[in-house]
């Protein structure tokens, strides 16, 4: 069992970043797309992941801290606030840029190319997801009973599909920065790359340490909201047509809900 649910997450990751990779190409076809779409597929983005936060990794936390024999709210609580300190610390230490921020970097100064740090911004914001996939079918590998390959599933689903307009929001903007087609779509589905590595390392640390593992469920949470908060829903509320990144994100929540219970 234990090698067949590393098999399932390196599949499930591979299908993560080649959803980015979907993304990504869109550059193929367009050299941009208008404010108002992209803002609603960031807010779908954002919905899904809130909703993955909760039904994939923070509900099963709790109830397999229960199991483990924890007072139910500390493994959530405890896991959830080091996962966004974790990301945030990351965020205000390496250098990266987000599209229409302009020429000031987050993290600490540093000389590298434009492009690189936009392509940077997403990779870091890509761990998380890829953590999440890991810890899930890690949790499938120990045997508990509340951890089931469909609930593993719908969470990589769910991220799959976030990430294709994560995919287009790197590339589309690398093309307006003067990058060719190519390099775009290679920068573009590089920066998922970080989600399969993410993923077995995430696997292999509850495989060996199976005590943490509701700690490290609800880390992957704290990990995705503090992405949602600090980059998908400010970016898809940027202009007047915010209403596209609202409904956007209700449709998505509604969507990862439905996987996650219909799946799980």
């Amino acid at each position: 069992m234990e090698l067949h649910s590393l098999q399932l997450t390196i599949l499930a990751s591979l299908f993560t970043w080649g959803m980015t990779a979907l993304g990504a190409a869109s550059v193929f076809v367009f050299r941009k797309i208008n404010h108002k779409t992209m803002n609603g597929m960031l807010g779908f983005a954002s919905g899904v992941m809130i909703a993955a936060s909760f039904w994939s990794l923070l509900a099963p936390s709790i109830d397999l801290g229960k199991e483990l024999g924890w007072t139910p709210w500390i493994p959530p609580v405890l896991g959830f606030l080091a996962g966004g300190f974790f990301l945030w610390s990351i965020d205000k230490t390496l250098p990266h840029l987000h599209s229409g921020e302009g020429d000031q970097p987050e993290g600490i100064p540093t000389k590298w190319r434009r492009s690189f740090l936009l392509v940077f911004a997403i990779t870091l914001h890509n761990i998380p997801e890829g953590l999440a996939v890991g810890v899930a079918f890690g949790a499938v590998g120990t045997g508990i009973s509340s951890a089931t390959v469909a609930a593993a599933f719908s969470l990589a689903i769910g991220i799959g599909v976030q990430n294709i307009p994560e995919g287009a929001a790197i590339s589309l903007p690398l093309r307006r920065e003067g990058l060719s087609r190519r390099k775009c779509f290679w920068y573009g589905q590089i920066s998922g790359f970080v989600e399969p590595v993410a993923a077995i390392f995430g696997y292999f640390i509850v495989s060996v340490i199976q005590g943490i593992l509701p700690f490290a469920l609800a880390f992957a949470a704290g990990a995705m909201i503090y992405v949602v908060v600090e980059e998908l829903i400010p970016t898809s509320q940027e202009d007047r047509n915010s209403d596209a990144g609202t409904i956007g994100a209700i449709i998505g929540f509604a969507t990862m809900m439905l996987l996650d219970v219909a799946l799980g």
